[in-house]
Protein backbone atom coordinates (compact mmCIF):
# COMPACT_ATOMS: atom_id res chain seq x y z
CA UNK A 1 0.00 0.00 0.00
CA UNK A 2 2.85 2.14 0.60
CA UNK A 3 4.43 1.49 -2.87
CA UNK A 4 1.37 2.48 -4.23
CA UNK A 5 1.32 5.47 -2.39
CA UNK A 6 5.17 6.47 -2.92
CA UNK A 7 4.76 5.73 -6.85
CA UNK A 8 1.36 7.56 -7.18
CA UNK A 9 3.05 10.90 -5.32
CA UNK A 10 6.51 10.58 -7.61
CA UNK A 11 5.54 9.16 -10.38
CA UNK A 12 6.65 5.55 -11.88
CA UNK A 13 9.73 5.56 -14.98
CA UNK A 14 7.87 4.83 -18.25
CA UNK A 15 8.99 1.36 -19.82
CA UNK A 16 10.65 2.16 -23.23
CA UNK A 17 8.61 1.43 -26.18
CA UNK A 18 10.26 -1.16 -28.21
CA UNK A 19 9.96 0.22 -32.00
CA UNK A 20 11.13 -2.92 -33.12
CA UNK A 21 8.07 -4.54 -33.33
CA UNK A 22 4.70 -2.71 -34.15
CA UNK A 23 1.30 -2.67 -32.10
CA UNK A 24 -1.13 -4.41 -34.56
CA UNK A 25 -4.46 -2.96 -34.17
CA UNK A 26 -7.36 -4.18 -36.14
CA UNK A 27 -10.77 -2.49 -37.76
CA UNK A 28 -12.73 -2.39 -34.27
CA UNK A 29 -9.58 -0.95 -32.58
CA UNK A 30 -8.30 1.83 -35.14
CA UNK A 31 -12.15 2.29 -36.15
CA UNK A 32 -11.28 3.64 -40.22
CA UNK A 33 -13.90 3.78 -42.64
CA UNK A 34 -12.57 1.65 -45.76
CA UNK A 35 -15.15 4.31 -47.38
CA UNK A 36 -12.71 6.96 -47.05
CA UNK A 37 -10.13 5.28 -48.77
CA UNK A 38 -9.00 5.75 -52.48
CA UNK A 39 -9.71 3.41 -54.81
CA UNK A 40 -6.14 4.08 -57.02
CA UNK A 41 -4.55 4.09 -53.67
CA UNK A 42 -5.99 0.34 -52.63
CA UNK A 43 -5.32 -0.64 -56.49
CA UNK A 44 -1.65 0.23 -56.12
CA UNK A 45 -1.20 -1.46 -52.95
CA UNK A 46 -2.74 -4.43 -53.53
CA UNK A 47 -0.68 -5.07 -57.41
CA UNK A 48 2.38 -4.09 -55.41
CA UNK A 49 0.91 -6.98 -53.01
CA UNK A 50 0.29 -9.42 -55.88
CA UNK A 51 3.78 -8.81 -57.12
CA UNK A 52 5.32 -10.56 -53.94
CA UNK A 53 5.60 -7.16 -52.55
CA UNK A 54 4.54 -5.38 -48.90
CA UNK A 55 2.50 -2.32 -49.67
CA UNK A 56 0.73 -0.19 -46.89
CA UNK A 57 -1.14 3.13 -46.86
CA UNK A 58 1.54 5.79 -44.80
CA UNK A 59 1.65 8.59 -42.95
CA UNK A 60 -0.62 11.46 -43.29
CA UNK A 61 -3.05 9.56 -44.99
CA UNK A 62 -3.09 7.42 -42.13
CA UNK A 63 -3.59 9.94 -39.79
CA UNK A 64 -6.31 11.59 -41.46
CA UNK A 65 -8.26 8.16 -41.72
CA UNK A 66 -8.26 7.86 -37.94
CA UNK A 67 -9.06 11.37 -37.47
CA UNK A 68 -11.91 10.38 -39.31
CA UNK A 69 -10.90 12.46 -42.41
CA UNK A 70 -11.04 11.48 -45.98
CA UNK A 71 -7.66 12.12 -46.92
CA UNK A 72 -6.45 14.66 -49.96
CA UNK A 73 -3.63 12.18 -50.78
CA UNK A 74 -2.36 9.02 -50.30
CA UNK A 75 1.27 7.58 -49.90
CA UNK A 76 2.22 4.45 -50.02
CA UNK A 77 5.41 2.60 -48.81
CA UNK A 78 6.84 -0.84 -49.89
CA UNK A 79 9.64 -2.77 -49.63
CA UNK A 80 9.82 -2.64 -54.02
CA UNK A 81 12.59 -0.67 -54.63
CA UNK A 82 11.51 2.49 -56.99
CA UNK A 83 12.60 0.41 -60.33
CA UNK A 84 10.31 -2.59 -59.50
CA UNK A 85 7.65 -0.08 -58.60
CA UNK A 86 8.29 1.33 -61.73
CA UNK A 87 7.83 -1.81 -63.95
CA UNK A 88 3.99 -2.67 -62.08
CA UNK A 89 2.50 0.45 -63.79
CA UNK A 90 2.35 1.97 -66.55
CA UNK A 91 2.88 5.27 -65.82
CA UNK A 92 4.80 5.52 -63.15
CA UNK A 93 8.03 7.99 -63.10
CA UNK A 94 10.78 7.99 -60.75
CA UNK A 95 12.11 11.60 -59.69
CA UNK A 96 13.80 12.84 -56.61
CA UNK A 97 17.59 13.60 -55.92
CA UNK A 98 17.60 13.64 -52.06
CA UNK A 99 15.59 10.50 -51.68
CA UNK A 100 14.18 8.67 -55.09
CA UNK A 101 10.03 8.02 -55.01
CA UNK A 102 7.84 6.52 -57.59
CA UNK A 103 4.76 9.34 -58.77
CA UNK A 104 2.31 6.50 -60.62
CA UNK A 105 -0.35 8.29 -61.92
CA UNK A 106 -4.16 7.24 -62.99
CA UNK A 107 -5.75 10.22 -65.13
CA UNK A 108 -5.49 13.26 -63.00
CA UNK A 109 -4.85 11.22 -59.71
CA UNK A 110 -0.72 10.93 -57.99
CA UNK A 111 -0.26 8.63 -55.94
CA UNK A 112 3.50 8.25 -53.96
CA UNK A 113 5.22 5.19 -53.52
CA UNK A 114 8.10 5.08 -51.25
CA UNK A 115 10.52 2.72 -50.77
CA UNK A 116 10.77 1.91 -46.78
CA UNK A 117 13.98 3.93 -45.63
CA UNK A 118 17.29 2.63 -43.90
CA UNK A 119 18.09 4.17 -40.70
CA UNK A 120 22.07 4.45 -41.89
CA UNK A 121 22.80 8.12 -42.13
CA UNK A 122 26.03 8.39 -41.46
CA UNK A 123 27.37 8.15 -44.37
CA UNK A 124 24.85 10.10 -46.42
CA UNK A 125 26.39 13.69 -48.01
CA UNK A 126 25.32 16.58 -45.21
CA UNK A 127 25.81 20.10 -45.38
CA UNK A 128 28.05 21.71 -42.95
CA UNK A 129 25.18 22.22 -40.28
CA UNK A 130 24.14 18.64 -40.69
CA UNK A 131 21.14 18.52 -43.05
CA UNK A 132 21.07 15.65 -45.38
CA UNK A 133 21.55 16.23 -48.59
CA UNK A 134 21.13 12.78 -50.20
CA UNK A 135 20.05 9.47 -49.08
CA UNK A 136 19.11 6.86 -50.82
CA UNK A 137 19.50 3.78 -48.10
CA UNK A 138 16.46 1.31 -48.41
CA UNK A 139 15.58 -0.41 -45.10
CA UNK A 140 12.94 -2.34 -42.98
CA UNK A 141 9.49 -0.92 -42.67
CA UNK A 142 10.81 -0.62 -38.59
CA UNK A 143 13.64 1.56 -39.83
CA UNK A 144 10.99 3.31 -41.98
CA UNK A 145 9.27 4.05 -39.05
CA UNK A 146 12.11 5.37 -37.21
CA UNK A 147 12.97 8.11 -40.31
CA UNK A 148 9.37 9.39 -40.30
CA UNK A 149 9.34 12.82 -38.41
CA UNK A 150 6.02 12.64 -36.20
CA UNK A 151 4.47 9.82 -34.49
CA UNK A 152 0.92 10.40 -35.63
CA UNK A 153 2.73 10.38 -39.43
CA UNK A 154 4.50 6.60 -38.90
CA UNK A 155 1.96 4.58 -38.72
CA UNK A 156 1.03 1.55 -41.95
CA UNK A 157 -2.53 0.69 -42.94
CA UNK A 158 -3.03 -2.71 -45.09
CA UNK A 159 -5.92 -2.09 -47.03
CA UNK A 160 -6.24 -5.90 -47.64
CA UNK A 161 -6.84 -7.13 -43.95
CA UNK A 162 -7.71 -3.48 -42.51
CA UNK A 163 -4.88 -3.55 -39.82
CA UNK A 164 -2.62 -0.36 -38.80
CA UNK A 165 0.59 -0.91 -37.73
CA UNK A 166 2.13 1.51 -34.97
CA UNK A 167 5.40 1.34 -34.20
CA UNK A 168 5.97 4.98 -31.95
CA UNK A 169 2.45 5.37 -30.03
CA UNK A 170 0.82 7.81 -32.69
CA UNK A 171 -2.53 6.28 -31.91
CA UNK A 172 -1.91 7.10 -28.71
CA UNK A 173 -0.52 11.14 -29.17
CA UNK A 174 -3.72 11.03 -31.68
CA UNK A 175 -6.18 10.45 -29.41
CA UNK A 176 -4.48 12.91 -26.67
CA UNK A 177 -3.88 15.59 -29.56
CA UNK A 178 -0.18 15.66 -29.13
CA UNK A 179 2.44 16.36 -32.03
CA UNK A 180 5.63 14.70 -30.82
CA UNK A 181 8.92 14.14 -32.72
CA UNK A 182 10.19 10.57 -33.24
CA UNK A 183 13.39 10.65 -32.31
CA UNK A 184 16.09 12.97 -30.37
CA UNK A 185 14.40 16.79 -31.80
CA UNK A 186 17.64 18.67 -32.16
CA UNK A 187 18.79 15.76 -34.54
CA UNK A 188 15.97 15.60 -36.30
CA UNK A 189 15.67 19.49 -37.03
CA UNK A 190 19.42 19.75 -37.85
CA UNK A 191 18.95 16.85 -40.61
CA UNK A 192 15.73 18.46 -42.34
CA UNK A 193 14.99 21.98 -40.73
CA UNK A 194 12.13 22.19 -43.12
CA UNK A 195 10.32 19.74 -39.92
CA UNK A 196 10.34 22.89 -37.97
CA UNK A 197 7.93 24.76 -39.99
CA UNK A 198 5.83 20.90 -40.37
CA UNK A 199 5.76 20.96 -36.55
CA UNK A 200 4.08 24.65 -36.97
CA UNK A 201 1.35 23.36 -39.71
CA UNK A 202 0.55 19.92 -38.38
CA UNK A 203 -0.38 21.33 -34.79
CA UNK A 204 -2.26 25.00 -35.79
CA UNK A 205 -4.11 22.45 -38.71
CA UNK A 206 -5.22 19.69 -36.31
CA UNK A 207 -5.36 22.11 -33.46
CA UNK A 208 -2.69 19.67 -31.69
CA UNK A 209 -0.34 20.80 -28.61
CA UNK A 210 3.15 20.08 -29.33
CA UNK A 211 4.88 17.85 -27.14
CA UNK A 212 7.29 20.66 -24.53
CA UNK A 213 10.86 18.53 -25.80
CA UNK A 214 9.41 18.32 -29.36
CA UNK A 215 8.66 22.57 -29.08
CA UNK A 216 11.86 23.60 -26.54
CA UNK A 217 14.60 23.79 -29.77
CA UNK A 218 12.90 25.80 -32.54
CA UNK A 219 13.57 29.24 -31.26
CA UNK A 220 17.12 28.19 -31.01
CA UNK A 221 17.74 26.44 -34.38
CA UNK A 222 14.95 28.38 -36.60
CA UNK A 223 18.17 29.71 -38.37
CA UNK A 224 18.50 26.88 -39.93
CA UNK A 225 15.78 27.39 -42.33
CA UNK A 226 17.94 29.73 -43.94
CA UNK A 227 20.29 27.00 -45.23
CA UNK A 228 17.40 25.05 -47.48
CA UNK A 229 16.55 25.66 -50.51
CA UNK A 230 14.38 28.60 -51.17
CA UNK A 231 12.11 26.02 -53.47
CA UNK A 232 11.27 23.47 -50.62
CA UNK A 233 10.46 26.39 -48.04
CA UNK A 234 8.36 27.66 -50.20
CA UNK A 235 6.74 24.70 -50.93
CA UNK A 236 6.39 23.93 -47.47
CA UNK A 237 4.68 27.57 -46.60
CA UNK A 238 1.95 27.08 -49.73
CA UNK A 239 0.94 24.02 -47.30
CA UNK A 240 0.76 26.38 -44.22
CA UNK A 241 -1.34 28.92 -46.26
CA UNK A 242 -3.87 26.45 -47.51
CA UNK A 243 -3.91 23.99 -44.83
CA UNK A 244 -7.37 25.77 -43.89
CA UNK A 245 -5.79 27.32 -40.97
CA UNK A 246 -3.78 29.92 -42.35
CA UNK A 247 -3.81 32.90 -39.72
CA UNK A 248 -3.51 29.77 -36.85
CA UNK A 249 -0.36 28.98 -38.80
CA UNK A 250 0.77 32.10 -39.09
CA UNK A 251 0.10 33.25 -35.80
CA UNK A 252 2.01 29.80 -34.29
CA UNK A 253 4.99 30.59 -36.65
CA UNK A 254 5.69 34.11 -34.73
CA UNK A 255 5.16 32.12 -31.65
CA UNK A 256 7.95 29.64 -32.01
CA UNK A 257 10.21 32.87 -33.94
CA UNK A 258 9.75 31.08 -37.35
CA UNK A 259 8.63 33.97 -39.92
CA UNK A 260 11.44 35.58 -39.75
CA UNK A 261 12.92 35.63 -43.14
CA UNK A 262 10.10 33.64 -44.90
CA UNK A 263 7.42 36.76 -44.41
CA UNK A 264 9.93 39.79 -44.04
CA UNK A 265 7.87 42.90 -41.31
CA UNK A 266 4.93 40.67 -41.13
CA UNK A 267 5.30 41.70 -37.56
CA UNK A 268 4.88 45.30 -38.85
CA UNK A 269 1.92 44.59 -40.89
CA UNK A 270 0.32 42.32 -37.53
CA UNK A 271 0.34 45.10 -35.57
CA UNK A 272 -0.80 48.15 -37.69
CA UNK A 273 -4.70 47.82 -37.47
CA UNK A 274 -5.26 48.40 -41.43
CA UNK A 275 -2.60 45.46 -42.19
CA UNK A 276 -3.94 43.46 -39.55
CA UNK A 277 -7.42 43.27 -40.63
CA UNK A 278 -6.43 43.21 -44.11
CA UNK A 279 -4.46 39.88 -43.80
CA UNK A 280 -7.10 38.81 -41.35
CA UNK A 281 -9.39 38.97 -43.42
CA UNK A 282 -7.78 37.52 -46.62
CA UNK A 283 -6.55 34.15 -44.57
CA UNK A 284 -10.33 34.16 -43.06
CA UNK A 285 -11.41 34.31 -47.11
CA UNK A 286 -8.66 31.63 -47.89
CA UNK A 287 -9.36 29.18 -45.10
CA UNK A 288 -13.28 29.82 -46.01
CA UNK A 289 -12.57 28.61 -49.87
CA UNK A 290 -10.60 25.49 -48.81
CA UNK A 291 -13.02 24.35 -46.19
CA UNK A 292 -15.73 24.86 -48.58
CA UNK A 293 -13.82 23.05 -51.38
CA UNK A 294 -12.76 25.58 -53.78
CA UNK A 295 -9.94 26.60 -55.32
CA UNK A 296 -7.52 29.40 -54.26
CA UNK A 297 -4.82 31.16 -56.06
CA UNK A 298 -1.44 31.44 -54.62
CA UNK A 299 -1.23 34.57 -56.41
CA UNK A 300 -4.05 36.18 -54.84
CA UNK A 301 -2.94 34.20 -51.33
CA UNK A 302 0.84 36.11 -51.22
CA UNK A 303 -0.52 39.30 -53.43
CA UNK A 304 -2.49 40.03 -49.81
CA UNK A 305 0.17 39.21 -47.58
CA UNK A 306 2.60 41.19 -48.78
CA UNK A 307 0.44 44.53 -49.96
CA UNK A 308 1.36 46.62 -47.31
CA UNK A 309 4.72 46.13 -47.46
CA UNK A 310 4.20 47.64 -51.58
CA UNK A 311 1.51 50.07 -50.09
CA UNK A 312 4.38 51.33 -47.82
CA UNK A 313 7.09 50.98 -50.73
CA UNK A 314 4.41 52.69 -53.02
CA UNK A 315 3.41 55.51 -50.76
CA UNK A 316 7.40 56.32 -50.37
CA UNK A 317 7.76 56.40 -54.52
CA UNK A 318 5.21 58.76 -54.68
CA UNK A 319 6.62 60.91 -52.25
CA UNK A 320 9.78 61.07 -53.99
CA UNK A 321 7.97 62.68 -56.60
CA UNK A 322 7.21 59.68 -58.71
CA UNK A 323 3.76 59.52 -60.53
CA UNK A 324 1.24 56.92 -59.29
CA UNK A 325 1.78 53.88 -61.38
CA UNK A 326 5.48 54.31 -62.10
CA UNK A 327 5.75 54.42 -58.14
CA UNK A 328 3.29 51.15 -57.94
CA UNK A 329 5.78 49.42 -60.45
CA UNK A 330 8.55 50.39 -58.61
CA UNK A 331 7.41 49.09 -55.25
CA UNK A 332 5.99 45.58 -56.85
CA UNK A 333 10.05 44.96 -58.07
CA UNK A 334 11.16 46.13 -54.92
CA UNK A 335 8.60 43.34 -53.18
CA UNK A 336 9.05 40.91 -55.65
CA UNK A 337 12.73 41.10 -56.02
CA UNK A 338 12.87 40.33 -51.96
CA UNK A 339 10.66 37.92 -51.84
CA UNK A 340 11.82 36.03 -54.63
CA UNK A 341 15.09 35.61 -53.35
CA UNK A 342 13.59 34.11 -50.37
CA UNK A 343 10.99 32.43 -51.12
CA UNK A 344 11.80 31.29 -54.74
CA UNK A 345 8.21 32.69 -56.04
CA UNK A 346 7.28 31.13 -59.09
CA UNK A 347 7.42 33.62 -62.25
CA UNK A 348 3.77 32.37 -62.67
CA UNK A 349 2.68 33.45 -59.19
CA UNK A 350 5.03 37.03 -59.37
CA UNK A 351 2.90 37.66 -62.67
CA UNK A 352 -0.67 37.35 -61.17
CA UNK A 353 0.86 39.64 -57.89
CA UNK A 354 1.56 42.29 -59.97
CA UNK A 355 -1.40 42.05 -61.87
CA UNK A 356 -3.73 42.06 -58.87
CA UNK A 357 -1.67 45.40 -57.49
CA UNK A 358 -1.24 46.62 -60.64
CA UNK A 359 -4.90 46.92 -61.24
CA UNK A 360 -6.15 49.06 -58.09
CA UNK A 361 -5.18 52.55 -59.18
CA UNK A 362 -7.00 51.48 -62.16
CA UNK A 363 -10.47 51.35 -60.28
CA UNK A 364 -10.08 54.85 -59.51
CA UNK A 365 -10.97 55.58 -62.84
CA UNK A 366 -14.53 55.21 -63.43
CA UNK A 367 -14.97 57.62 -66.75
CA UNK A 368 -15.31 57.37 -70.29
CA UNK A 369 -14.54 53.71 -71.45
CA UNK A 370 -12.28 52.67 -68.55
CA UNK A 371 -14.20 50.69 -66.53
CA UNK A 372 -15.36 48.51 -69.56
CA UNK A 373 -11.37 47.86 -70.15
CA UNK A 374 -10.95 46.72 -66.91
CA UNK A 375 -13.61 44.91 -66.76
CA UNK A 376 -12.26 42.49 -69.76
CA UNK A 377 -8.80 42.35 -67.72
CA UNK A 378 -8.22 38.51 -68.04
CA UNK A 379 -7.39 39.12 -63.74
CA UNK A 380 -10.54 41.12 -63.10
CA UNK A 381 -12.07 38.91 -60.55
CA UNK A 382 -8.77 38.74 -58.48
CA UNK A 383 -7.99 42.14 -58.26
CA UNK A 384 -11.62 43.30 -57.77
CA UNK A 385 -12.03 40.83 -54.60
CA UNK A 386 -8.64 42.21 -53.53
CA UNK A 387 -10.51 46.03 -53.88
CA UNK A 388 -13.03 44.67 -51.72
CA UNK A 389 -10.57 43.43 -49.18
CA UNK A 390 -9.21 46.50 -49.21
CA UNK A 391 -12.92 48.55 -48.52
CA UNK A 392 -13.50 45.71 -45.82
CA UNK A 393 -10.20 46.54 -44.04
CA UNK A 394 -10.96 50.00 -44.38
CA UNK A 395 -7.68 51.09 -46.62
CA UNK A 396 -10.59 53.30 -48.95
CA UNK A 397 -13.60 54.17 -48.93
CA UNK A 398 -16.53 51.57 -49.55
CA UNK A 399 -18.15 53.97 -51.81
CA UNK A 400 -15.29 52.84 -54.38
CA UNK A 401 -15.77 48.62 -54.06
CA UNK A 402 -19.65 49.21 -53.77
CA UNK A 403 -19.57 50.79 -57.35
CA UNK A 404 -17.61 48.34 -58.66
CA UNK A 405 -20.17 45.31 -57.00
CA UNK A 406 -22.81 47.30 -58.94
CA UNK A 407 -20.49 47.82 -62.08
CA UNK A 408 -19.72 44.46 -62.51
CA UNK A 409 -23.34 42.73 -61.53
CA UNK A 410 -25.65 45.45 -63.64
CA UNK A 411 -26.59 45.33 -67.19
CA UNK A 412 -25.48 47.80 -70.00
CA UNK A 413 -28.23 50.63 -69.24
CA UNK A 414 -26.66 50.31 -65.45
CA UNK A 415 -23.59 50.57 -66.21
CA UNK A 416 -23.55 53.56 -68.43
CA UNK A 417 -25.67 55.30 -65.30
CA UNK A 418 -22.97 54.31 -63.44
CA UNK A 419 -20.37 55.88 -65.09
CA UNK A 420 -22.36 59.14 -66.14
CA UNK A 421 -22.92 59.27 -62.16
CA UNK A 422 -18.97 58.83 -61.17
CA UNK A 423 -18.44 61.60 -64.06
CA UNK A 424 -20.78 64.48 -61.75
CA UNK A 425 -19.31 66.53 -59.80
CA UNK A 426 -20.10 66.53 -55.56
CA UNK A 427 -22.91 68.59 -55.35
CA UNK A 428 -24.17 69.25 -58.81
CA UNK A 429 -27.78 68.04 -57.80
CA UNK A 430 -27.69 65.50 -60.48
CA UNK A 431 -29.82 62.22 -61.18
CA UNK A 432 -29.08 60.07 -58.20
CA UNK A 433 -26.97 57.20 -59.18
CA UNK A 434 -28.95 54.09 -59.30
CA UNK A 435 -27.93 50.30 -57.91
CA UNK A 436 -27.75 47.37 -59.83
CA UNK A 437 -30.10 44.41 -58.21
CA UNK A 438 -27.65 42.09 -56.67
CA UNK A 439 -27.60 38.62 -58.90
CA UNK A 440 -25.27 35.58 -59.71
CA UNK A 441 -24.31 34.41 -62.15
CA UNK A 442 -21.16 35.87 -64.40
CA UNK A 443 -20.73 39.58 -65.42
CA UNK A 444 -21.44 39.98 -69.12
CA UNK A 445 -18.60 42.14 -69.39
CA UNK A 446 -16.15 38.40 -69.31
CA UNK A 447 -14.71 39.09 -66.34
CA UNK A 448 -12.57 36.05 -64.39
CA UNK A 449 -15.37 33.43 -62.98
CA UNK A 450 -15.25 33.65 -58.79
CA UNK A 451 -17.85 33.63 -56.04
CA UNK A 452 -21.37 34.85 -57.42
CA UNK A 453 -22.19 38.36 -56.86
CA UNK A 454 -18.28 39.25 -56.22
CA UNK A 455 -18.81 39.58 -52.21
CA UNK A 456 -16.39 36.75 -51.10
CA UNK A 457 -13.72 39.33 -49.93
CA UNK A 458 -11.14 37.31 -51.51
CA UNK A 459 -10.26 34.09 -53.47
CA UNK A 460 -12.39 34.86 -56.56
CA UNK A 461 -9.39 34.93 -58.28
CA UNK A 462 -8.98 31.39 -57.98
CA UNK A 463 -7.92 29.24 -60.60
Amino acid sequence: MIKKLIRKILGTKSKARDTSTPVVLGPDAHGIDPRLLSSNAVRVTSTLQEAGYEAFVVGGAVRDLLLGVKPKDFDIATNATPEQVKRLFRRAFIIGKRFQIVHVMFGQDLLEVTTFRGTTLDNAPKDEHGRVLRDNTFGSQAEDAVRRDFTINAMYYNPANQQVLDYHGGIEDIRAKTLRIIGQPEARYREDPVRMLRVVRFAAKLKFTIEPNTGAPIAVMASLIDNVPAARVFDEMLKLLMSGQALACLQQLRKEGLHHGLLPLLDVVLEQPLGAKFVTLALDSTDARIHAGKTVSPGFLFASLLWHQVLEKWTAYRASGEQTIPALHLAADDVLDSQTEKLALQRKIGSDMRDIWSMQPRFERRTGKSPHKLLEHLRFRAGYDFLLLRCASGEIDAELGEWWTAFYEGDEATREDLIASANQPAGSGGAKRKRAPRRGGRSKGGAEGGNAGGNSGGDGGAE
